[in-house]
């Protein structure tokens, strides 16, 4: 199956554009082979994602959202016809990965034009377990492992990335009228929405920050305590993007969580110094 490695690029530079490099070196070290499949992945999730992002009437956004997932079906059935869906059969297909988490995917970036409330972290959770988790257990299928407990690292890192997310853009969300934190922890803080609309920084704010980033917190905990040792090595991409987010949320804790005044983000030399580190620490091996 031809694939037009030029499509792979830009999605690739795309991709890291809009991350600002988390991607780039997290995936650094791959081998060739899986650094493509790789992008493939990513330029299905991000267009998925920007399809749901487009500034038009929510109902056709959904109808995209639902063409997109035909194609998806073609791709698996041997009918993919543009470049990046061909590339992205071709890695389906080499490494084995199963189609449900491409349409959990999709029914993620659904949920942010359906909802933008949750009343608890249960209800939470599913949409970080299809945005982020989904995107790992893909990964992790090309990556390669031999222990199933690789896949709830994949699972609870995921969760953890995207409560990250959520801390560092309570205030860019805020602008669209979307509230992930659960709204029972705001009540349990004594905050309202107006509140978290309006920008209100104090120390009931920070305490709820705490609160939630320890949650976070613990995800990465969770996840690094399911990752099978026989499969390390082959997790190394894994790790540095964990290693980058997780140094991401130590950064919202320094700033005390002012996460209203400025972009919180961590600088590519410590990125790559991390990615780095890390690649170093497995033996030079990707």
């Amino acid at each position: 199956m031809p694939v037009d490695t030029r499509v792979l690029q830009q999605g690739a530079k795309r991709l890291t554009q809009k991350s600002r490099s988390n991607f780039y070196f997290s995936f650094l070290f791959l081998p060739k082979e899986k650094r493509e499949a790789i992008y493939s992945v990513y330029a299905f999730c991000r267009h998925s994602d920007d399809l749901a992002d487009q500034d038009i009437p929510a109902e056709r956004r959904m109808e995209q959202l639902d063409a997109w997932r035909g194609h998806l079906d073609a791709c698996y059935e041997g009918r993919a016809d543009t470049p990046v869906l061909q590339a992205l059969a071709r890695t389906v297909e080499r490494f084995h990965i199963p189609k449900v988490y491409f349409e959990e995917l999709i029914r993620g970036v659904e949920m942010d034009l359906t909802r933008c409330r949750y009343r608890t972290f249960d209800e939470l959770y599913p949409y970080c377990y299809r945005v982020a988790s989904v995107v790992g257990l893909i990964c992790i299928e090309i990556f390669g492992y031999r222990n199933p407990r690789s896949r709830e690292f994949a699972e609870h890192l995921g969760v953890a990335l995207q409560l990250t997310n959520i801390l560092r853009d309570v205030g860019a969300d805020g602008e669209r009228d979307r509230i992930y934190l659960p709204q029972e922890d705001l009540e349990r803080f004594g905050l309202s929405e107006s509140d978290l609309l309006s920008r209100r920084y104090d120390e009931v704010f920070i305490r709820l920050m705490a609160y939630e980033a320890d949650r976070a917190e613990s995800y990465y905990g969770k996840a690094y305590e399911a990752l099978p040792p026989e499969d390390r090595p082959n997790m190394l991409a894994a790790e540095i993007m964990g290693a980058i987010y997780h140094l991401l949320l130590e950064r919202i804790r320094s700033k005390r969580f002012d996460v209203f005044h400025g972009k919180v983000s961590v600088s590519d030399w410590r990125k790559f110094l991390l990615a780095f580190r890390l690649w170093a620490g497995n033996g030079f091996r990707a």
